[in-house]
């Protein structure tokens, strides 16, 4: 897989003014300790509160109407989960996260609350995407992968052009 500029400017277009552009702010305890200025980007603020979101929602806005209207599938253990969810409600776009049986109860219940329905079982990570892959196939469904896609990379590299 390949990520181009360009592919990171298109995402940006798509996403407008939909998220937030967080700042940066220097750290003066890091800098003391790397021995040099540390600055970190605030995506703590973030709508969903990390930068997964920004990658959720770019794949989910290149979806034909056909794969809208079937529905989307994932797996995560939190951030991808959330900001799937708040792009599958955003774009009114049904969504079902798997998510490891031991997720965080917060997560778990903030993936819910943007509008997901969401699948707990097994240990791992790994098991949730086994999980999702397998209903994406039975169902229809798209699988919207937590990092493995161009669209989701770029989205997440709009960090980089924020900085």
């Amino acid at each position: 897989m390949t990520v181009t500029r360009d592919d990171v400017l298109a995402a940006r277009e798509v996403l407008g003014d939909l998220l937030h552009r967080t700042p940066v702010e220097s750290t003066e305890a890091f800098s003391q300790i790397a021995g040099a200025p540390v600055m970190l980007k605030c995506e703590h603020l973030q709508r969903t509160g990390s930068f997964k979101v920004r990658g959720a929602l770019v794949r989910l806005a290149g979806l034909s109407p056909s794969e809208r209207e079937r529905g989307v599938v994932a797996a995560s253990a939190g951030n991808h989960a959330q900001g799937l969810a708040w792009a599958a409600r955003h774009l009114g776009i049904d969504a079902v996260v798997h998510m490891p049986a031991d997720a965080a109860i917060p997560k778990v219940e903030a993936t819910r609350g943007y509008g997901a329905r969401v699948v707990l079982g097994g240990a791992r990570v790994e098991d949730a995407l086994a999980r999702a892959m397998a209903e994406a196939q039975a169902q229809g469904r798209t699988f919207i992968h937590p990092f493995d896609h161009v669209d989701v990379v770029a989205g997440q590299g709009t960090v980089g052009l924020e900085i």
